[in-house]
């Protein structure tokens, strides 16, 4: 049985009420892989610029090293977000949503967001009939 009691409680909360770190992350309703999903968004533009997924290590080392770190499913291993480009995410603030299955990451994001070089991996616009590209890569 997943616990929620904490988030049930949360949902009372006053503004600036502090809850107890583990008993929290404990309490995230990770999937049966351990993870859940992240919604990273720019702090100034308010863009979202991806979703990924997380475990509770790369949460950790996230919120330990204020640099965004995934867990990436295809490679089976954590994926520190521009380790290989440069296109680093600068964590300002991390969010949890209110039942613990996602968080949100508000960023700084240094180069784009997205492996075919567009600022945010949402580029794809759809409408009923039509598929739209809605932005150029960056070169």
């Amino acid at each position: 049985m997943l616990n929620h009691s904490i988030f049930t409680s949360m949902e009372q909360g006053k503004s600036r009420e502090n809850y107890d770190f583990i008993a929290v992350i404990d309490a995230i309703t990770w999937n049966e892989n351990g993870l859940i999903t992240a919604i990273t968004q720019d702090i100034k533009s308010k863009e979202v610029l991806m979703l990924a997924w997380i475990n509770r290590d790369a949460l950790l080392e996230t919120l330990d090293s204020r640099q965004v770190c995934y867990w990436s499913r295809s490679r089976q291993k954590m994926w520190r977000k521009g380790e290989s480009s440069g296109h680093r995410q600068k964590l300002i603030e991390a969010r949890l949503d209110c039942d613990g299955d996602c968080i949100l990451f508000l960023v700084e994001q240094s180069g784009v967001a997205c492996h075919t070089n567009r600022p945010s991996c949402f580029y794809i616009g759809l409408e009923r009939n039509s598929v739209t590209i809605l932005t150029e890569p960056l070169r």
